[in-house]
């Protein structure tokens, strides 16, 4: 008897873990799971973060206790949903059984269309935008930008997009597959460029390091990424202007926790209105403001 029940018990436990816990399960359980990656002061590995404090805070609002769980952007996704996120030609599906590690993901977590097909996003948490990055000694410059930071005139900002995607040409570019930095998100892929897959792990924040050390003439980062780059590689690397439009970052849940979504957007709404947003804007990221003047004015 004892043999069967311990049998049953590992079969419903193995159950319980590829669904998604929502509201009420978390409450119940008294303990919400944050899925992070180190990245760009989303998620600094130290304990805090502009992330890992949002996070945080929402726990302390449901009421229940903050856990950090790290991951990695290969298997975010898969550690959130108990599944293998695949991609191929344009479709994405789900493979296999794997263990449910986390409630929601953040960790300056770009909304890209083909992630929408299976994560439910929150509303937005903070803007961003890909851009070109070279050494200092190249003899690339920067374009001439047509837009200004966080203005509004897209026929300007797509055309500064096509003049920076040009000097790409013949020139060798560091990417990194699966993420925001993925070629295939901004047309580049299939177009005859010499694309080098950064393989050695999923941060993005290796990208500057292995453009300075491994010969490669260019790479690709996300805003955030950039303004904290610029300072700590001084006189090292140069903006050439940007591959994507503004995106937006925002926390990712499971489709089976649309309630801990909606939660997630009444406590943010919170945060915005009383200031403790702001304050996390200003005290991790100082100085972003000025790209994105209209997301901080109206929060997207």
């Amino acid at each position: 008897m004892r043999r069967h029940l311990t049998a049953f018990l590992c079969c419903l436990l193995c159950a319980l873990s590829v669904q998604a816990a929502d509201l009420a399960e978390i409450r119940a359980r008294g303990e919400l799971r944050h899925l992070g990656v180190r990245f760009a002061n989303f998620v600094t590995g130290s304990g805090d973060g502009f992330d890992v404090e949002l996070v945080r805070g929402f726990a302390e609002h449901l009421g229940v206790r903050y856990t950090l769980v790290y991951s990695d952007f290969y298997v975010v996704m898969r550690d959130l949903l108990g599944k293998e996120v695949v991609r191929e030609n344009g479709v994405v599906r789900l493979e296999g059984d794997y263990p449910v590690k986390g409630d929601m993901i953040a960790a300056g977590f770009t909304v890209l269309p083909w992630r929408e097909q299976v994560l439910l996003f929150s509303a937005p948490t903070f803007p961003s935008q890909v851009l070109l990055v070279a050494r200092t000694d190249s003899d690339l410059s920067p374009i001439k930008a047509r837009a200004a930071p966080g203005a509004d005139a897209l026929a300007d900002v797509r055309a500064d997009i096509e003049a920076t995607k040009a000097l790409i040409a013949n020139r060798s570019l560091l990417v990194m597959e699966g993420t925001s930095l993925d070629p295939s998100n901004y047309g580049l892929s299939g177009k005859g460029l010499d694309l080098r897959a950064y393989t050695r792990s999923s941060n993005p924040n290796e990208m500057v390091p292995a453009l300075l050390e491994h010969g490669v003439e260019l790479t690709l980062l996300d805003v955030a990424d950039v303004i904290l780059d610029l300072r700590k590689w001084a006189g090292r690397i140069k903006v050439l202007g940007p591959v994507s439009e503004q995106q937006l970052l925002a926390a990712a849940f499971s489709p089976d926790s649309p309630q801990l979504r909606a939660a997630f957007d009444d406590y943010l709404r919170e945060l915005k209105r009383d200031g403790r947003y702001d304050a996390l804007v200003d005290h991790y990221y100082p100085g972003i403001r000025r790209y994105f003047p209209a997301f901080f004015a109206g929060y997207g």
